[in-house]
């Protein structure tokens, strides 16, 4: 099963490196998962103030994913990389200093906003170096990347946190977010002139106003938006906040039991991406994304019913390959869209878009846990899935080359 994915790596340097830069920086954000909601707890707060601790460094992903690829367009992709993870690196070093709950948000919206660059910067690169017809492929590599690294990080993180305390985790964060920058420095070429001859090819660069106004006009970015807002939300509102809280509550599960099950889910996820790449260049980007959403949706049911440690492992690894099938389709959708010229300005309105969730979803999930329970949040977290999978049954098209035109909701 991984073999494409190690195939596809070892074919193009530059795309191994971008995998091993957001590898290692997100090894690092899956470290504190099993502690963040743990750790903004134990300052004596609401479970809405637990999701703000969350979200706050969403908000600094939002309002810089834009910018970010407006400036990866002009002055290239590599420094972007290299400064974001140094500055990943300082906003961890800081949390896991912090006394106070107030100073611990701004430190977040640090790290945040390193992570904007760190991920923009990368996908751009991506978007630079791929075409239509292995897309899925690239993407698929860069996402089973991303996801494993984040989806083994919390085991890890668990047992650091159980030995050494719930700040532990911030500082090994930081010394992988720096990590990340410094492989950005020595080792990342810069493609920013390959989007360039592509754009003359196809008769010229697109201005960034006219590239933003075909995009957001556009109801399939609107819609391939919109569901990696809902995977947000789900991922930072769900998994990240209620969903730790409630296995704490409902089984009193440690950190390390906690992060186990994502672990696990991680390994399965890792074997199911290549085969996402392969169908999504095959078959389409649609026929990926729909029965995975569907099929992460049905996860927040069974976590919601989970009243067993393996249940509770079910859940996760539901989740997991669901993210495995699905991962690589979204960001393939987007960059098939971009404008000639515009990929930083594509993939960053994409992730900024989506990026939205990050911040909307802790503070709504923990808001309705507040309400009415972390259960009645991930029924939510539920209708959510279900209500973008139809709209974008419906409304959203093709954008593979060869099955574009197959139609809208058949």
């Amino acid at each position: 099963m991984v073999r494409p994915l190690f195939a596809a790596l070892r074919s193009n340097p530059v795309l191994l490196w971008a995998c091993l830069i957001i590898g290692v920086n997100q090894l690092g954000f899956g470290l504190i998962l099993p502690v963040l909601a743990l750790f903004a707890d134990s300052f004596g707060i609401t479970k809405t103030a637990v999701g703000a601790v969350v979200s706050i460094y969403g908000l600094g992903r939002l309002l810089f994913g834009l910018p970010m690829g407006q400036l990866a367009d002009r002055i290239g992709r590599r420094r972007i990389v290299v400064v974001g993870g140094v500055l990943s690196a300082i906003g961890s070093v800081l949390c896991g200093l912090t006394e106070s709950f107030e100073a611990l948000l701004v430190y977040r919206f640090i790290g945040g906003t390193g992570a904007a660059m760190v991920i923009t910067g990368t996908q751009t690169i991506l978007a630079d170096i791929s075409t239509p017809a292995n897309r899925g492929r690239m993407m698929s590599a860069y996402q089973g990347t991303f996801l494993f690294a984040v989806g083994i990080g919390p085991g890890f993180g668990g047992l650091i946190a159980d030995y050494f305390g719930y700040r532990a985790p911030f500082f090994a964060y930081a010394a992988l977010g720096l990590a990340a920058g410094l492989v950005a420095f020595f080792g990342l070429p810069e493609t920013k002139e390959i989007a360039s001859k592509t754009a003359r090819a196809a008769g010229g660069r697109t201005g960034s106003k006219a590239a933003l106004r075909q995009l957001l006009t556009s109801a399939g970015f609107m819609l391939i938006c919109a569901i990696s807002f809902v995977q947000a939300v789900a991922r930072t509102g769900a998994v990240f906040a209620v969903v730790p809280l409630l296995a704490q509550m409902r089984l009193g599960l440690s950190p390390g039991e906690i992060g186990l099950p994502f672990t696990v889910a991680s390994l399965l996820n890792l074997a199911t991406v290549p085969v996402s790449g392969i169908l999504v260049d095959r078959f389409g980007r649609r026929p990926v994304i729909l029965p995975s959403q569907l099929l992460a949706g049905a996860s927040f049911l069974i976590f919601a019913v989970a009243g067993s440690y393996p249940a509770f492992m079910a859940a996760a690894i539901v989740w997991g390959v669901a993210g495995g099938i699905g991962g690589a389709a979204p960001a393939a959708y987007a960059a098939d869209l971009a404008p000639p010229g515009a990929n930083g300005i594509t993939m960053g309105t994409y992730r900024t878009l989506a990026d939205v969730g990050y911040v909307v979803g802790p503070i709504l999930l923990g808001l309705i846990a507040d309400l009415t329970g972390p259960v009645s949040a991930l029924y939510f977290t539920l209708a959510l899935f279900l209500v973008v999978v139809v709209l974008f049954y419906f409304l959203a098209p093709e954008t593979h080359p060869k099955r574009a035109g197959s139609g809208v909701g058949v």
